[in-house]
């Protein structure tokens, strides 16, 4: 891999003009040098425009204003604007550390990774750390398996290969959310990911994100997952299909459980869930919890 190649870092944005710019500046502050910007504001009616005019003077930005299109678009024309052969992504309300491609680029050298991601940290809305838990176990080499089961992966931590784009496609315009997870599972058939366990980005959790809308993420969960297993049905046994299934419905139960103080979806859901596997753990443990909640 020659020395410091062209990162193309994509930025998808719409009303977060109180973040944007720390997003942007985080970027900039790279130990990395080779590096562009590509903000793709997709139709903001909030005073984006004149934040970005902050970096007008600055060549490795490049600031693109479309009308409303929501976000899979706005992140493929941020795709189709990159130049460099690496692409890495900030959302417009985070931050990057700035030792991020420092730490990930040189993984990037075993010419089978398609995919370097790492861990996080947490920040509010008013930029106080947050002390949390990393919700997920990560996983690098051949992902489908555990990725099937779950998304592990921070999408603002992802660095990928220009070659996975060319190869596998950009974001699935026609899903709402989750576009992420689908990428993901597209890329895990043909390339290794390698999980770095430094943090290098900086999650902001704030009233208001799209993050909060647990309904539509599950249906589209369910949908990517549908997709998935019938593109790829040598990549997806049966056993490994029934517990993706029975994760998928048990995660959901105690979502709404959660959020909505409910029994009887979450029960319907867990028993579902069961169906598919009733050998899986999780859910048994959550039709106690579940149970004992309501006692």
């Amino acid at each position: 891999m020659s020395d410091q190649p062209l990162v193309s870092v994509v930025i998808a944005t719409y009303n977060t003009d109180q973040y944007l710019p720390d997003a942007v500046a985080s970027v900039l502050a790279q130990s990395w040098n080779n590096l562009e910007v590509v903000v793709v504001d997709d139709g903001s009616e909030d005073d984006t425009p004149a934040r970005m005019a902050l970096f007008d003077n600055d060549e490795r930005v490049r600031y693109i204003r479309t009308e409303n299109r929501g976000q899979p678009k706005a992140k493929n024309l941020g795709l189709k604007e990159a130049q460099g052969d690496f692409i890495a992504f900030c959302d417009a309300d985070d931050l990057w550390a700035k030792n991020k491609l420092e730490v990930q680029m040189p993984k990037f050298s075993d010419p089978r990774v398609g995919v370097v991601y790492s861990e996080v940290s947490y920040i509010d809305q008013n930029s106080t750390p947050i002390a949390k838990e990393p919700p997920y176990t990560r996983y690098s080499g051949k992902v489908t398996d555990a990725l099937v089961i779950s998304n592990f992966i921070p999408f603002g931590t992802s660095v990928i290969r220009r070659k996975c784009l060319e190869q596998n496609g950009g974001f699935d315009e026609e899903l709402p959310m989750g576009i992420d997870w689908d990428l993901w599972l597209r890329y895990s058939v043909d390339w290794e990911f390698i999980y770095c366990p430094e943090v290098t980005y900086v999650y902001r959790i704030w009233p208001g994100q799209m993050s909060k809308n647990y309904r539509g993420r599950y249906d589209n969960a369910f949908r990517i997952l549908r997709k998935f297993i019938n593109a790829n049905p040598s990549k997806v046994s049966q056993r490994l299909a029934s517990r993706a299934w029975a994760d998928m419905y048990i995660g959901r139960a105690m979502a709404i459980a959660s959020a909505e103080k409910t029994i009887s979806e979450p029960l319907s859901d867990i028993f579902t869930g069961l169906k598919h596997d009733a050998s899986y753990m999780r859910g048994w443990k959550s039709l106690v919890k579940l149970m004992i909640r309501r006692v």
